[in-house]
């Protein structure tokens, strides 16, 4: 069963969509896919946040008209809610898109949230009630939805007619995933390091004492997982399980408050994209090690492109004031690297060339959330309390 995600493209087309933006999620993982390898009437563009996702669809729909298509995660609702809000709505500009939003999160029939991890759980249960609040239009699709034309056609009749934004909300496994085209042959001189490799030589080259905040998806995944296997705590360790694009202003926060402390922000090339303008706050801060984990994959949704794949984030770390910075290739290099700059009394970055691909036996962290930030917290406050004594 499931929506045949090639033939929606095709539905979408037939019906005058000429124009798809978004951010990659795993619920829309065929959706995404077949957008990615491209359709003659449909022109595609990944974008860095959901906001900037939705302003780009006003932009087009302005110049062409139609109706555009936007693409997300619902827990990228409230990154859109301000172009949803100030500029596609009827009282003000009133521009009509169509959102196809994965549900993580999702409530049952009963209106329970089935399982999920804690914090799609709370973002699962305000998606209906978020978009009834913004007045969109909106109707759900399932794994036993065959067909959503019926429900695309009313959607877009009706964002046409009213000129206002409409959604269609897709429980998982709404869509069928196509199977995966075989790999190009390798590029001999494409990096070769895993991200968890990286990730080792980071924490094995910090100084003692030092604070470590995770960005979401693979990158806390494995964290985690290292602690688990070195018999380390988890106490100085931060994930920031949701909230993408956010660590490294967490790390931020967590330096201004104690900055004769390293702090290693341990990054993604998606979500550095997301917020790029973190770049600058960051590279103002005291002990801050800023280290991009660049792959150029959303792997973590089911490894579609970033924004801007090939983009050397190090020269834009230059730029944006880090007081050092550097690309690394190897755990080696990285590892010597680290070690250098964490004793820098200013921020630094480090961008990490790395690889697609994670152990397939990798879990999820079994710390609840609440947890990590009170464990977090209280060896703050301790290592706080010490030092004044």
């Amino acid at each position: 069963m499931a929506i045949d995600p090639e033939h929606f493209v095709e539905q979408l087309a037939a019906a005058g969509v000429h124009y798809a933006c978004g951010v990659p999620d795993s619920l829309l993982r065929g959706l995404g896919a077949c957008l990615q390898r491209g359709h003659p009437g449909i022109r595609h563009r990944v974008a860095c946040n959901e906001g900037a996702a939705v302003a780009a669809a006003i932009g087009d729909q302005l110049a062409r008209g139609g109706v555009p298509l936007v693409y997300l995660q619902n827990s990228g609702l409230g990154a859109a809610l301000n172009p949803l809000a100030s500029l596609a709505a009827p009282e003000v500009c009133a521009v009509p898109l169509l959102l196809v939003i994965g549900w993580r999160g999702e409530l049952g029939a009963d209106g329970a949230a089935l399982g999920d991890e804690p914090q799609h759980r709370v973002e699962g249960a305000l998606t209906p009630a978020l978009l009834e609040l913004l007045s969109i239009r909106h109707e759900i699709v399932g794994p036993d939805t065959v067909d959503a034309a019926p429900m695309l056609q009313r959607l877009l009749a009706h964002a046409a007619r009213t000129r206002q934004p409409v959604a269609l909300l897709c429980r998982r496994g709404a869509f069928s995933v196509p199977p995966q085209p075989p790999h190009a042959p390798r590029d001999p001189c494409a990096p070769s390091m895993l991200r968890e490799q990286a990730i080792e030589a980071c924490v094995g080259a910090l100084p003692r004492g030092a604070l470590t905040v995770a960005t979401t998806g693979m990158a806390s995944r494995e964290l985690y997982a290292l602690r688990e296997a070195r018999g380390e705590s988890h106490a100085g360790d931060f994930l920031v399980v949701g909230a993408m694009g956010y660590a490294s202003h967490v790390a931020l926060g967590i330096a201004d408050a104690q900055p004769g402390r390293t702090v290693l922000c341990l990054d993604g090339d998606g979500a550095a994209l997301m917020h790029l303008g973190a770049f600058a706050a960051c590279a103002r801060a005291s002990r801050l090690l800023h280290v991009v984990l660049n792959n150029d994959s959303h792997e973590s949704v089911g490894d579609q492109p970033t924004a801007a794949p090939g983009l050397r984030l190090a020269a834009i770390a230059s730029a944006a004031g880090y007081a050092r910075v550097a690309t690394v290739r190897s755990a080696a290099a990285l590892a010597s690297t680290v070690a250098e700059f964490a004793g820098a009394p200013r921020a630094a970055f480090i961008e990490v060339l790395c690889c697609v691909g994670h152990r397939a036996e990798l879990g999820r962290p079994d710390m609840p959330p609440r947890l990590n930030r009170e464990q977090f917290s209280a060896a703050l406050h301790a290592d706080a309390a010490e030092a004044r004594r």
